[in-house]
């Protein structure tokens, strides 16, 4: 993966295959500190201490129609490589969290990526999820959150012309200027 928002797309995807119903994604940037992390935390089945220990090992899956399990193990890898680390804390019944910290000014961190179209996918693709997303640059941030959907179109379905282009226009109106 050349961009940190497919990193951000596999693990999300994870989580809604690990039954999760809301699920925060988080960025975080400090130039003062040279510091960028991704962190996303769901409630889904979550993962014993054997699996987790499993989770950066490429041969290992869950799902059954694949071989290989590469996400975890890349965004580890990638977050190495730039001077950070990935790390898991999971639970049985409790949910996930999957942070990785890299150092903002690397020259081998990835790009962030198109981070709006990233987020309109997820929110859009998995309409039983609720979404919170935060992303804060130098003690400033911006929240967004999937909530935001039926109180400006009410209960249409997300996956509605309607519902795509409210979650594009007001996310990227949020984002824009951030």
């Amino acid at each position: 993966m050349i961009e940190l928002s497919m990193h951000i797309m596999d693990i999300v995807e994870n989580a809604v295959r690990a039954e999760a119903n809301k699920i925060y994604i988080s960025i975080n940037e400090n130039t003062k500190k040279d510091a960028f992390s991704i962190e996303i935390k769901d409630n889904g089945r979550g993962m014993n201490k054997k699996m987790q220990k499993k989770a950066f090992d490429p041969f290992i899956t869950t799902k059954p129609e694949k071989k290989i399990g590469l996400g975890l193990s890349l965004l580890k890898a990638a977050a190495k490589r730039c001077g950070g680390d990935l790390i898991i804390t999971s639970s049985p019944g409790k949910g996930t969290k999957v942070k990785a910290d890299f150092v903002l000014s690397h020259i081998d961190r990835q790009p962030l990526g198109n981070i709006v179209e990233t987020i309109v996918v997820l929110i859009t693709g998995n309409p039983e999820v609720e979404f919170i997303f935060l992303h804060k640059k130098n003690g400033e941030s911006i929240k967004w959150c999937s909530s935001r959907i039926t109180k400006n179109v009410g209960n249409k379905i997300r996956t509605s012309p309607e519902v795509i282009n409210f979650v594009k226009e007001d996310f990227r109106k949020i984002y824009i200027n951030f």
